[in-house]
């Protein structure tokens, strides 16, 4: 582990610091849980060929586990599932247990999408099969870059809320506006820092500006700047959006303490800016990496699992249905074999385009796996939600592209066909498999008769 550094603010020391941190990024420690050091060794094989430099332990049962996150320090954890030393998600719950924030991925040989979408639920950053290993890489480096994250956030909330000491010592800080407003909401006066931030040259211009007035004159806004809470709402950042001179965004966190007279008495308030534009961006970015299928750009299968749960959740308020649509596209390994692998992603490319274009803004296409996709239409019944998977059965039939492509499709409706996530993918799974046999049974027929 590297040793802690007093904060520089040289720009040479702070760019030396930067390109140290760039060259550390792809250190990795990793604990595994798993009884099987050869499936260990293809993970490590495989981050090694990304250019992952790894120092890994194994544990193969739960005090073992518990015994190395209290003496080591990990940035990740790869564990089996299932194991026979194990409870389902007895590692999520330790984790949570000891207050320890370390990404878990769980590794299995013929882990069930419905098994899968139910770890992610409870907590895992990923659920890989053995048999595509090869994505591992990434999964580890999206689970540390969004555990970088939150560990920016919350280093960013605990600033927020020093002492007063530590107000005052942010008033000549070049990295945090700082305002002090009037009991109005009116700047009373401000740093270069939060002058720089804003683009305005002149104290004078920016002390005409009413930027907080509205949040110090809102009792409710006020007492969420000043991170008083209620029983029923919690202190939160305030996080709002202030325009600049040229009338550009700045994305801006707030904190802010209350400044008294010398009897005591409410005199204005000292607010703390934080620029968290760029933060905002990055964060953006990542989700969206995160959330989309890199082949076809639509929702991937975590994303495709939050949707799922908040549709479920939606339907139980409002009491109305969704539908889920399965496709498969028929076909696919012999499209490989006779035009290759290229023409392979086209055609799965070209299903997705078609799910894109049938959509409305309100459904969301996602790329199961494989040559699976899935599409969840909200408040759709099975009677509509069989319009449009003949939509677009119809649509990519007639796409004028080669090769000529079909697709079976299954589907399934909350709640008359499950009322949970594992329910509707296994139905609507059920009704794939189905017409799949339909398709293959003409060809069945006609071979014995020809026999």
């Amino acid at each position: 582990m590297s040793s802690q550094r007093q904060p520089s603010f040289d720009p040479v020391a702070r760019a030396s610091a930067h390109a140290a941190s760039d060259r550390r990024q792809n250190l990795v420690r990793i604990l595994f849980i798993h009884r099987c050091l050869a499936d260990v060794e293809r993970c490590l094989h495989e981050l090694k060929r990304l250019r992952y430099t790894v120092s890994s332990d194994v544990v193969l049962t739960p005090s073992q586990f518990a015994e190395r996150l209290h003496s080591e320090i990990y940035d990740t954890i790869i564990a089996e599932y299932p194991s026979s030393n194990w409870q389902e998600t007895q590692a999520l719950d330790m984790l949570h247990e000891m207050g320890k924030d370390i990404p878990l991925v769980f590794l299995g040989h013929g882990l069930k999408r419905e098994i899968a979408a139910e770890l992610i639920l409870k907590g895992a950053a990923d659920c890989i099969e053995m048999d595509g290993i090869g994505h591992l890489p990434v999964a580890v480096h999206r689970a540390l870059e969004e555990k970088v994250l939150r560990d920016q956030r919350d280093r960013a909330e605990r600033d927020l809320r020093r002492s007063e000491a530590r107000y005052r010592a942010l008033l000549g800080n070049r990295s945090y506006g700082i305002c002090r407003c009037g009991l109005d909401g009116r700047f009373l006066e401000v740093n270069e820092a939060i002058m720089k931030m804003l683009g305005y040259s002149s104290r004078e211009e920016l002390l005409a500006q009413d930027l907080a007035r509205d949040m110090i004159q809102s009792p409710g806004r006020r007492a969420k700047l000043l991170g008083q809470s209620s029983a029923d709402a919690p202190a939160e950042p305030v996080e709002i959006e202030w325009k600049r001179k040229d009338n550009t965004v700045v994305k801006v966190r707030l904190s802010g303490r209350e400044v008294l007279d010398e009897q005591g008495e409410l005199e204005g308030y000292e607010v703390i800016a934080e620029d968290v534009t760029r933060q905002r961006e990055l964060e953006d970015h990542l989700r969206r990496q995160a959330a989309s299928d890199p082949l076809t750009g639509l929702a991937n299968y975590r994303c495709l699992v939050d949707v799922l749960d908040s549709e479920i959740k939606r339907s139980k308020r409002t009491g109305r249905e969704f539908a889920l649509l399965l496709f498969d596209v028929d076909g696919l390994k012999l499209i490989n074999d006779r035009h290759g692998h290229m023409v392979g992603s086209q055609a799965l490319c070209r299903l997705a385009d078609v799910l894109s274009s049938c959509c409305r803004d309100i459904d969301t296409s996602a790329r199961f796996g494989g040559d699976e996709f899935a599409l969840v239409l909200p408040e759709t019944s099975a009677k509509a939600a069989n319009g449009v998977a003949r939509r677009i059965c119809e649509s990519l039939a007639n796409d004028e592209k080669g090769p000529k492509l079909s697709v079976s499709v299954g589907v399934a409706v909350y709640p008359e066909n499950g009322e949970t996530i594992e329910k509707l993918l296994c139905e609507a799974d059920t009704g794939l498999y189905v017409k799949k046999q339909q398709r293959r049974l003409p060809t069945v027929v006609r071979r014995s008769v020809t026999g």
